[in-house]
């Protein structure tokens, strides 16, 4: 099973509006993302853009219709055609997500929650490893954002992930938004949920943006939106990852209401002058300062 193989450093997710801006000023990135849903057609733009960009930027493809966290069967067509996408790119990582998005003839817009059994466990692992094996590469599993609990979960969200970990093989995309998120929602602690996240087996993070709503009683609520720019508050759960591990691939991910490439890079710029000031600073000052970040 082949690794996934990220190189270091911070990567934007890709939007065909950014082409000629990243074609023309060669900026300084890791890797660019692709969600695999938009390039299962044969031709076209997208294609023709990336096929450009691939010579001078690894590709990382990103999955949100495999329906890992479902009960049914993973659709192997739709498995075929990731395979298809990740060989003709030579992709170095692929990802997908701790969810489910349809049942039988139904589909969903949306990545929905799963309850935490040792049922669904199994079930997640055995879709793991049927997608590992199509794929004949190692997968990362993102944690999701969440807006309710299940009370039939008997597990805890990074005990269960750890447990997949520890059976499939498969690597951790940790989004440090979607546990900021999450953790607004359910009125718990993002730091304590990160101090038992399997931090070992993450081979990337995502960084994004969130909107922030009230429910009617004005308890806060987050929506993992992807519109904006990175929070303060998840920069600093950013900077406490990297001093804990050290590099990740790091991902800035903005696909709703994205902006101009200029704003976008910002982000990028600010994620990798985080990432070398950790670098030259021991674990414990980079704690003490990331209200700075």
């Amino acid at each position: 099973m082949t690794p996934s193989d990220l190189p270091a450093g911070v990567g934007v997710g890709f939007k065909s509006r950014h082409f000629a801006d990243i074609l023309t000023t060669r900026p300084t990135l890791a890797f660019l993302e692709v969600h695999a849903e938009n390039l299962m057609g044969a031709g076209g733009p997208v294609h023709a853009q990336l096929g450009r960009l691939a010579q001078d930027y690894a590709l990382s493809i990103h999955g949100v219709g495999l329906n890992i966290g479902a009960p049914q069967p993973l659709d192997r067509t739709h498995l075929s055609r990731i395979r298809h996408v990740c060989e003709r790119y030579q992709a170095a990582s692929f990802s997908e997500h701790l969810a489910w998005s349809s049942h039988g003839e139904n589909y969903f817009a949306d990545l929905l929650p799963l309850p935490y059994t040792q049922a669904t466990l199994d079930g997640v692992c055995d879709h793991i490893d049927a997608v590992q094996e199509a794929l004949g590469r190692q997968m990362l599993l993102e944690n999701p954002s969440t807006y309710v609990d299940f009370e039939g979960s008997t597990i805890e969200e990074t005990a269960f992930l750890g447990e997949i970990v520890r059976r499939t093989g498969c690597g951790l995309l940790l989004d440090i938004n979607n546990v900021f998120v999450s953790s607004v929602n359910h009125d718990r602690s993002a730091r304590d949920y990160l101090a038992t996240f399997p931090l070992h087996a993450v081979r990337e993070i995502h960084l994004g943006g969130h909107h922030e709503d009230a429910l009617s009683d004005g308890t806060p609520l987050l929506i993992d939106s992807h519109s904006a720019a990175v929070a303060d508050p998840v920069w600093q759960l950013y900077a406490d990852v990297v001093a804990a591990s050290g590099p990740v691939p790091t991902l800035i991910e903005w696909d709703n209401d994205v902006p101009e490439w200029a704003v976008l890079y910002a982000d990028v710029r600010r994620a990798q002058a985080l990432a070398a000031r950790i670098a030259v600073m021991s674990p414990n000052a980079a704690r003490e300062t990331t209200h700075d970040a």
